[in-house]
């Protein structure tokens, strides 16, 4: 999985309660507790309490989200084949 745009890839978190992400190119998943995303740079899982997706543009590849955010996980795409039968991507896209 090549990177399909040219957006660059910038996360700001702010008291753990507000978060930027650019390069957002798909968002698989999402409710209170976990979020599932995938960037130009590969998988991005954020756990919280109480997220929110407040904006979300993908043509230009932004997300911000409102919440707490406890965890964010990355995962390059590289090691995507890794994955495979793992439920990391099942989780990402139910």
């Amino acid at each position: 999985m090549e990177p399909k745009n040219d957006f660059s890839n910038r996360i700001v978190l702010t008291d753990r309660r507000h978060l930027l992400v650019d390069g957002v190119e798909h968002v698989g998943s999402f409710n209170e507790k976990e979020i599932g995303l995938v960037t130009n740079m590969g998988f991005l899982t954020l756990r919280g309490e109480g997220m929110h997706i407040t904006q979300l543009n993908l043509e230009n590849g932004n997300l911000v989200v409102e919440g707490r955010i406890s965890l964010m996980e990355f995962i390059d795409n590289k090691n995507v084949g890794s994955l495979r039968g793992k439920g990391m991507l099942n989780r990402i896209f139910k």
